[in-house]
């Protein structure tokens, strides 16, 4: 059986009525910050529960923007997660700040009771990444924050509708950075990003940083980027937002379903679950005795498996000149040796849920016998 890793081709097989809206918007001529994008912003804004959302290239943007709007520029430094994706690190280095790192906790989360320590003078803000759906302690680095007054960027690009005591992503912080990438839960035809903010002087010198600067035709106030998000997206976006919440249900459903049969094998750790959190499962990360060899075996079987990430962003080449080295963020290696990701995407069917649990149970039983 196949259990393949992206459903796009589901996701879009049955959506005439998208395909009748984009005819119909292609025949308007508003292609670049028309109608459909602010209608997109306005919904967005109300899903997450801000009072401002704002559409842009892409996440990597949407935390580039949200750092630009704090004036974080060279020789500042940020605080963010060390097993974090490329994105997060390329959207702080490409202002000329330094990325600091922090270790993560089994919720693949940013440990905060790491934080303080990383806090110098230079400290010009905080991105903690809500890796893989979950969310980071936000209550506990609100008051660190606060203690130190330095503004926060969430990073929730993988967790859209992911929450604390029902309090979601991205209303944290000064702002939330949130992606639209295909593979994200919701997505575009293409990259784009949304910014969420509830402060009105920072909405308004955003609109200006994502396009040149510019008040008008022929005035540029500040200076500003080309970072958009096409109109077109925004038609997409529009049509598939309103599935967002159950979108969201039917991924819990199905991780909640992993858990329970995947938790009775001695091998396999379930990462903790918090009770007072809603998880949305960009990813279904768990742990796993002899990863290597079951994702070998799961690939063989024809599941789509992966791992999240193999190697940490810290010992990658392009930080070398932060000079980390291996072990300076022990739970973050240690997850590189047992993490492993399954398909959990709301398309999936039981059968093939059912055929992923056997082949990990047959795995384990193989390399019992021998």
């Amino acid at each position: 059986m196949k259990v393949r890793y992206s459903y796009l081709a589901q996701q879009f097989s049955n959506c005439e009525d998208l395909w009748r809206s984009l005819k119909k918007f292609v025949a308007s001529g508003d292609f670049t910050l028309g109608k459909e994008l602010e209608r997109f912003e306005k919904n967005f804004a109300k899903l997450i529960g801000t009072k401002y959302a704002l559409g842009v290239n892409s996440g990597t943007d949407a935390i580039k923007l949200s750092l630009k709007a704090l004036n974080v520029g060279y020789g500042d430094e940020v605080i963010t997660a060390a097993n974090t994706f490329v994105a997060t690190v390329g959207a702080i280095t490409e202002l000329g700040a330094k990325p600091v790192f922090v270790d993560c906790d089994d919720t693949f989360c940013m440990n905060i009771n790491l934080v303080e320590k990383k806090i110098t003078k230079k400290t010009k803000a905080i991105v903690p990444v809500h890796f893989t759906g979950y969310m980071t302690d936000m209550p506990k680095l609100i008051k660190i924050s606060k203690k130190y007054k330095i503004p926060i960027v969430e990073d929730a690009c993988q967790s859209i509708l992911a929450n604390i005591n029902k309090k979601n992503a991205g209303t944290w912080g000064e702002f939330g950075a949130f992606s639209l990438h295909p593979l994200k839960n919701i997505n575009v035809w293409s990259d784009g990003g949304l910014i969420t903010t509830n402060n009105h002087k920072y909405y308004k010198k955003l609109k200006l940083l994502r396009n040149h600067g510019l008040v008008d035709r022929d005035t540029v106030k500040i200076p500003g980027y080309n970072s958009r998000l096409d109109t077109f997206q925004a038609v997409v976006g529009n049509w598939l937002l309103p599935k967002a919440k159950k979108i969201a249900e039917q991924r819990i459903k199905n991780a909640n379903y992993y858990d329970r049969n995947l938790s009775i094998l001695p091998q396999i750790t379930i990462p903790p679950r918090p009770r007072n959190h809603q998880i949305v499962y960009h990813l279904y990360i768990i742990f796993a005795e002899k990863r290597d060899e079951l994702l070998k075996y799961c690939i063989k079987k024809g599941i789509e498996a992966k791992v999240h990430y193999p190697k940490p962003m810290y010992l990658q080449e392009s930080v070398k000149n932060l000079n980390y080295k291996k072990g300076d963020f022990p739970v973050t290696d240690e997850h590189t040796k047992k993490i492993i990701t399954f398909p959990c995407d709301q398309h999936l069917s039981l059968k093939q849920m059912d055929y992923v649990i056997e082949c990990v149970k047959s795995f384990y039983k193989k390399i019992k016998i021998f």
